[in-house]
This record gives structure tokens, sequence and C-alpha cells, in this order.
């Protein structure tokens, strides 16, 4: 039956500063940024279903992860206090994985140029 790989997007908006940037570097201020997050399931399809994993299974795990970050300043939150595109990512993973699984990769794009793609600690699912 073979292997599906899965991505769901959501977006999120938040203000930050990057606390470890030198002297005079732009992010070293408070900005906002739109975030596009692309959280990627892995697995093998459920013949009952139809489906790897449903997308609003995805959505619904994610929920209470976006009400702490959409339209907050990102370095109010613990573990986020220095909140480059990386230290999210892996904040994100750590938070999603234990409830899915099959969850492969996360995506966080800052802008339509620039983004992290993170795998867990080995960079295997």
């Amino acid at each position: 039956m073979g292997v599906h790989k899965l991505a769901h997007i959501i977006r999120f908006e938040s203000a930050r500063k990057l606390t470890r940037v030198p002297a005079g570097h732009p992010c070293g201020r408070v900005y906002g940024l739109a975030f596009r997050l692309e959280i990627h399931v892995e697995g093998k399809m459920d013949l009952a279903t139809g489906m790897v994993v449903d997308f609003n299974a995805l959505e619904e795990a994610f929920a209470p992860l976006k009400a702490e970050l959409d339209h907050n300043y990102l370095n109010d939150l613990p573990g986020l206090e220095n909140p480059t595109s990386e230290i999210i990512a892996r904040w994100i993973w750590e938070r999603l994985k234990p409830d899915l699984p099959a969850l492969s990769e996360i995506r966080v794009w800052e802008t339509c140029t620039a983004g992290c793609v993170y795998r867990g600690e080995d960079g295997t699912p």
C-alpha cells in the first residue's frame, strides 16, 4: 500500500524580537510576522477511512498552540524567549509529537522566502 506524506498549512500572526542578534540588527526590535506553519505527517493509509490522518485532527491538535501563538508576543511564552524560526519549529514539534505520532516534519515560514524545517532530534520521523 505504501507510505503517504500529508501536509496541513496553518497561519498565525505574532510579534517578536530576537534577543541574541548583534546590536543594531533590525530583528532586535519588536516586529510582527504572518507565519505559515506546515504540519507534515507520514504513514500508511487506514483502509477503513481512506486516510493516514484526518486533516481536521491536525487542526484540532494545533488549536491549543495556536491560541498561545496567534496575536501574541512570542518572547513572553516559556521556551520562546529568543523566538527564532528554528526554536519555534522545535517548540511546536515538542508539543505536537506526543499526540501526533505520525508527525514527520514541521515547517515554519516567517516570510514567503525564509523558513525552517524541523524533523525531530535525529531528523527522522
